[in-house]
Order: C-alpha cells, then structure tokens, then sequence
C-alpha cells in the first residue's frame, strides 16, 4: 500500500477531484496555501494498493496543468532612499507537486 500526496492548483482541483471518483479512488482533500505565490492550493491524500498507483499518477497527471501567471514581488523599502516599484514578472505555476510514500499499516474504523 502506498500513500499519494498531491498538492495542485485550486484551479485543477474539482476536475482531479471528480476524476478520482469516478475511478473509485478515495481522496481526502485539504485547502492549503503555497509558499512561493501565496496562491490556493488543494492537497489530496490518497490511501491506494501498489498495483493502483500508476492509474492515479495518471489523473493527476492529465487533470493538472502547468500555466503562466503574472505576480508582482514585495515593494523594495530600502531606507537609504531607493524605493523602487517592482514590475509584474511572469512565472510558471501549477502542474502538480506529488510524493508516493510506502505506508507500514493501514486501518479503517
């Protein structure tokens, strides 16, 4: 038995969640928030039999998708004088950020 984390974008969220159940794959979803952004992000803990893991990979993989967005970094209050205004840069975000962990048991009450 394994244990999939997977942290996706909210914006993929609702699709991953309704591939995994309509592949009787038991999810429990989390809101979290992600450090680089500050942007919503959903993890998903999933409790599957080894022989399964590469069938949820997969929809997590098809259902969460790389994107561009604009951020704006902090304002630079420098006290020596030197305020600058930051630009808008683009960055990568989204896709899905994923960890398989071995699970030593497993109980259901």
């Amino acid at each position: 038995m394994k244990l999939i984390l997977a942290i996706v974008q909210d914006k993929d969220a609702n699709v991953l969640s309704n591939q995994l159940i309509d592949a009787n794959i038991r999810a429990t979803k989390l809101s979290t928030t992600g450090g680089f952004l500050r942007s919503g992000n959903t993890t998903f803990i999933v409790g599957i039999e080894d022989d399964r893991v590469e069938e949820v990979l997969d929809i997590i993989k098809q259902t969460s998708h790389a994107r561009q967005q604009f951020m704006t970094p902090p304002v630079n209050l420098d006290p020596m004088g030197d305020t600058s205004m930051p630009y808008p840069m683009e960055v990568q975000v989204g896709g899905a950020t994923v960890f398989v962990m071995p699970v030593d048991q497993f109980h259901h009450f």
